[in-house]
C-alpha cells in the first residue's frame, strides 16, 4: 500500500509537469465519462428503478389481442368477462387514460387530466390516499354518489393543502364531486392524471368492440404474466366462441406494467447507452495514443528504474497509478458534468418519459460512474505496462533515445488507436445520420392537411358528458359551439375557426376508435342487441376513428372535399344525421361504389343509435401520427352528436395575425361565454413539436455524441500525422535536398491520413452494417442500411481526417532541408 501511494504521488507529480497532455487527456475522458453518467442516470431511473408500488413486479397490463397480432384497449363488457371467469387475479380494473377537464370550486378553476377508474384500481396497484379515503360502493355504482380523489399536487395548488376536505365540492362537467382523498406525493398514474372518479359512475357501455378502456391488475402470489395471460387467453376464446362476430378479439396480451409503460422508450434509450459506450471508446482511444507517445518517450527513464531494481509488477503498479490518476481526475469532472447535464435534460426529455422526474444522480449512478473510471484505467494502465514492456529496456540505456521514442512499433500501434477512432466514431454518426434522415422525412411528411397559420384552443366544454346526458344538455352544449364559434370569427384577421374532438397528428390518440355498422338496406338497430345480431353479418367488422367535428373545420384545417358535400347549416338536432369519411376508409368499404348516400351506425362510440347516412368523402389525414398511414375516419357533426365522445374539443383557428393578439382576444371571449373552462392556447407549430419530442430529443443526444466523437478522431488523427511528421524530419529533408517539391510532400504525408481514414472508414461501415439493423424501430422512410447516409457520413469522416492531416502537412512543406538535415 506504502509503495502504491509513492507510486501516485509520483503520478500526480508527473502529470503537474506535463499540464498540456494532462489537461487534453483529463477533458477527453471527462467528456466521455460524464455523457455516459449522465444517460446512466436516464437510464436507472427510467429502466431499471422498480415502479413505486408494492411488490411491482405483480401488477400487469392487459389488453385485448386481435386477428393480426394488434394489442386493443378493452371492452367493457369483456372486461367484466375477464373480470369474473380468471383464476389468476388478486385483483382487476379498468381506467381511462387522462382526459383533459375544467375543474372549478377550488382556488382557481383549472384544466387538468381526469381518470375513471373501477373498484380495484388503487388495490391493483398497492396505493391508498394518504388522506381521506377510497370511493365506497355508493360512489361506484351507475349515478351513484359524485366523488373524487386529487393528487398531491393538485391539492397543494388548488385547495391550499387544507387537511380537512368535507368543504370542498368541485365542480366538473355540470356536476359537483365531493373531495374524498388526496393520493400521496409522488403518486403519477396514469401519467399526469390530477384527479381520479368511479367509472361505475357512468354506467355499462354495451358494445363488445368499443376499446374505450385500459386494463390493468395484480396477479396472485407466484404467478407469473405468463401464467396470468394464458388464463385470460382460454376466457378470450371462449368469448369468441360465445359471441361469435359480436367481439373482434382473438387473444389477450399480459405484460408486466413497468415493461408497458416503458414501451417504445426502452429502445431509444438502449441506442443511447450504446451510442455514449461508443464514445467513451473513442476517448479511451484518444487517451490510448498520448499514453503511447508518453512511455515511447519515457523508455529510457523506465530502463533506468529497471537497472535500479525495479521489477515489472512494480513498473506496471506505477503505469496503473498514473493512469488512476488521470482516469479519476477525468472522472471527477465528468460526474461534475453529469450532474450539470442531469439538471438541464429535464428542459429536453419527453414530457410523457415514465419518472422522469425521478432522474438523479444517486448512488448506484455513482458506482456505475466508478467502475467506469476503474474500467478506463485499469485498460489504460495494463495497455502503457504493455507497451513499455514490449522491448529491451537495457538496450534503452545504451542507445539513443530519438531511435526509442520514434520507434516503427509505437506509431503503428497510434496508427491502429486512431483507425478505431475512425471506425467508432462512424458507427456513431451514421446512427446520427440515420436519425436525422429520419426526421427529416419525418417533418416533410405531409399530415393532409395545411399547417400554418393554425391556431389551437383546447378546452372542456361545462356541460354534463354521461350517458344521461339528454337532447336539452346537448343543445345546451351545441348553443355554447355556436356562441363560441361566432365571436371567435368575428377576432380581426381570422380567415375561419372550425371544432374538432382532437387536433389530427398531435392528439390523434386522444379520438375514439373502434367497428361500425353498414346496414345496407337493414334497419338501424335501436339496442344493443340488435346491433350484435346485425354485426354477424360481418366476415370482418369494419373499423375507423370516430371524430366529432363542425361545418368550419374542413376549411380551416385545409382538408379538401373529395365528393359529396361538407355539412352545412341544414344539418342539426331535427334533421337526419350525416358523417363524412375518409378517402382510405372509402376505398376500403366501398373500394368500386360511391359510398355517398351509404347508411351507417357508430352509435358504440357515443351511445346514439341514430343512423348516418354518408354525404361527403374528404381528404386523408394521418390523424395517428406522421409516422402513421392515412386513418379511417369517420367525422360527424357536433351539431347533431354533441361531444359526449370527444369531450375535450379543439377551436381550430387559422389567421394571419400574431398567436399572441388572437389568444388575448379568445381569452376575453372564453371568459365571457364559458368563465369556468380554462382554455390551453398553442399553435399546431407547437403542438407538433411537442409530439416530434421523443425523436428530437434522441436525435439531438446522438447527434451531440457524434460530434464530439468527430472531433476526438479529428484530435487522434491529428495527433498520428503530426508525430509522423516529427518522427520523419530528417527523411522529409533528404527528399526535398534531392529535388521532391512540395507538392510531393504534401502528398506523402495526407497520404499518411488518409489510409487511416481509409481503413477506419472501412472497418466502421462493416461495423455500422451490423450494428444501425438494432435501430430500425426508431427510423421512419429510411432503411438501416440506407446507402446516401453511409456514403454521406464516409464523405464527412474521410474529409475531417485529410483536414487533420493537413495542418502538419503544411508544417511539413516547410521544412528548411538543410535544418532537417541536421535534426536529431
Amino acid at each position: 500500500m506504502t509503495t502504491l501511494l509513492q507510486d501516485i504521488r509520483y503520478a500526480l507529480r508527473m502529470l503537474c509537469k506535463s499540464p498540456g497532455f494532462a489537461a487534453v487527456a483529463v477533458v477527453t475522458l471527462a467528456l466521455g465519462i460524464g455523457a455516459s453518467t449522465a444517460i446512466f442516470s436516464v437510464i436507472d431511473a427510467v429502466l431499471l428503478r422498480p415502479l413505486p408500488y408494492p411488490h411491482p413486479e405483480q401488477i400487469v397490463r392487459v389488453w385485448e389481442q386481435g386477428p393480426n397480432g394488434q394489442r386493443w384497449n378493452l371492452a367493457d363488457l369483456n372486461f367484466k368477462d375477464f373480470l369474473k371467469q380468471n383464476n389468476t387475479f388478486s385483483s382487476f380494473a379498468e381506467y381511462t387514460y387522462g382526459e383533459p377537464t375544467s375543474i372549478s370550486g377550488g382556488s382557481e378553476p383549472a384544466r387538468v387530466d381526469v381518470s375513471a377508474v373501477s373498484s380495484g384500481f388503487f388495490k391493483s396497484l398497492g396505493v391508498e390516499p394518504f388522506l381521506g379515503r377510497s370511493f365506497v360502493p355508493e360512489e361506484q355504482r351507475e349515478h351513484g354518489a359524485q366523488a373524487m380523489i386529487v393528487s398531491y399536487g393538485y391539492w397543494q395548488r388548488y385547495l391550499g393543502g387544507v387537511r380537512d376536505l368535507s368543504e370542498f365540492h368541485l365542480a366538473m362537467d355540470g356536476g359537483v364531486y365531493s373531495v374524498v382523498g388526496v393520493m400521496p406525493a409522488g403518486f403519477d398514474f396514469p401519467l399526469g392524471v390530477a384527479a381520479w372518479i368511479p367509472r361505475e359512475f357512468f354506467g355499462e357501455d354495451f358494445s363488445r368492440t368499443g376499446h374505450n378502456f385500459c386494463a390493468l391488475g395484480r396477479v396472485r402470489d407466484g404467478i407469473t404474466a405468463a401464467q396470468a395471460r394464458a388464463d385470460l387467453s382460454t376466457i378470450a376464446h371462449r368469448l369468441r366462441e360465445q359471441y361469435g362476430k359480436d367481439v373482434d378479439l382473438i387473444d389477450a396480451a399480459v405484460v408486466p406494467l413497468s415493461d408497458a409503460m416503458v414501451g417504445d422508450v426502452r429502445a431509444a434509450l438502449l441506442n443511447l447507452l450504446g451510442a455514449v459506450g461508443l464514445l467513451l471508446l473513442v476517448a479511451c482511444a484518444n487517451v490510448a495514443g498520448l499514453l503511447l507517445a508518453r512511455t515511447s518517450a519515457r523508455r529510457k527513464e523506465l530502463a533506468v528504474r529497471a537497472a535500479l531494481g525495479a521489477g515489472r509488477g512494480r513498473l506496471i503498479q506505477q503505469f496503473l497509478a498514473e493512469s488512476l490518476a488521470l482516469s479519476f481526475s477525468g472522472g471527477a469532472l465528468g460526474i461534475l458534468l453529469a450532474v450539470w447535464a442531469v439538471k438541464i435534460l429535464p428542459a429536453i426529455l419527453p414530457v410523457n418519459l415514465p419518472n422522469r422526474q425521478g432522474i438523479a444522480i444517486n448512488g448506484l449512478v455513482l458506482l456505475f460512474s466508478l467502475a467506469a473510471i476503474l474500467a478506463v484505467a485499469i485498460l489504460l494502465g495494463l495497455f502503457s505496462a504493455w507497451r513499455s514492456a514490449s522491448g529491451d529496456l537495457q538496450t534503452a540505456l545504451t542507445a539513443g533515445s530519438r531511435s526509442h521514442s520514434d520507434s516503427g512499433s509505437s506509431h503503428r500501434m497510434r496508427s491502429f488507436l486512431v483507425i478505431g477512432e475512425i471506425a467508432t466514431t462512424l458507427v456513431i454518426l451514421v446512427g446520427a445520420g440515420l436519425l436525422g434522415r429520419s426526421f427529416l422525412q419525418l417533418i416533410s411528411t405531409s399530415p393532409g392537411f395545411r399547417q400554418e397559420n393554425l391556431i389551437t384552443m383546447e378546452f372542456s366544454p361545462p356541460i354534463p358528458l354521461d350517458s344521461s346526458m339528454g337532447a336539452s344538455a346537448i343543445a345546451r352544449q351545441i348553443q355554447l359551439m355556436d356562441a363560441l364559434v361566432s365571436r371567435l370569427r368575428a377576432i380581426p384577421g381570422t380567415e375561419s375557426v372550425g371544432l374538432a374532438g382532437a387536433v389530427p397528428v398531435a392528439q390523434g390518440d386522444d379520438l375514439p376508435e373502434g367497428d361500425f355498422l353498414i346496414l345496407n338496406g337493414h334497419e338501424s338497430p335501436t339496442n344493443w342487441e340488435e346491433w350484435g345480431r346485425l354485426a354477424h353479418n360481418y366476415s370482418k367488422s369494419p373499423h375507423a376513428l370516430y371524430c366529432v367535428a363542425s361545418q368550419g373545420y374542413f376549411r380551416t384545417v385545409g382538408i379538401p372535399l373529395i365528393r359529396g358535400r361538407l355539412f352545412n347549416d341544414r344539418d342539426d338536432l331535427n334533421s337526419p344525421n350525416v358523417a363524412l369519411i375518409s378517402q382510405t376508409l372509402a376505398l376500403q368499404q366501398w373500394p368500386n361504389q360511391d359510398p355517398v348516400g351509404q347508411i351507417i351506425n357508430f352509435g358504440n362510440m357515443d351511445g346514439n343509435l341514430k343512423p348516418l347516412t354518408i354525404v361527403g368523402v374528404v381528404g386523408d389525414v394521418r390523424a395517428r401520427g406522421l409516422d402513421k398511414p392515412p386513418s379511417s375516419v369517420i367525422y360527424v357533426n357536433y351539431r347533431q352528436r354533441g361531444m359526449k365522445a370527444n369531450s375535450s374539443p379543439t377551436m381550430l383557428m387559422r389567421s394571419a395575425a400574431p398567436p399572441a393578439e388572437i389568444a388575448s382576444a379568445a381569452r376575453g371571449i372564453f371568459h365571457d361565454l364559458a368563465p369556468d373552462a380554462p382554455v390551453k392556447f398553442s399553435t399546431f407549430t407547437q403542438e407538433m413539436g411537442g409530439w416530434l419530442a421523443d425523436r428530437r430529443f434522441l436525435l439531438l443526444l446522438v447527434g451531440v455524441f457524434a460530434a464530439t466523437a468527430l472531433v476526438l478522431a479529428a484530435v487522434g488523427i491529428y495527433g498520428v500525422v503530426a508525430f509522423s511528421v516529427t518522427r520523419r524530419t530528417q527523411e522529409i529533408g533528404i527528399r526535398m535536398s534531392l529535388g521532391a517539391q512540395r507538392g510531393n510532400i504534401l502528398s506523402l504525408v495526407l497520404g499518411e491520413g488518409a489510409r487511416m481514414a481509409a481503413f477506419g472508414v472501412v472497418i466502421g461501415i462493416g461495423a455500422s452494417l451490423a450494428v444501425t439493423r438494432l435501430m430500425s424501430s426508431l427510423l421512419f422512410g429510411v432503411s438501416a442500411t440506407d446507402p446516401l447516409t453511409f456514403a454521406g457520413v464516409a464523405i464527412l469522416l474521410s474529409g475531417v481526417a485529410l483536414l487533420a492531416s493537413y495542418i502538419p502537412a503544411r508544417r511539413a512543406m516547410h521544412v528548411d532541408p538543410l535544418v532537417a538535415l541536421r535534426y536529431e
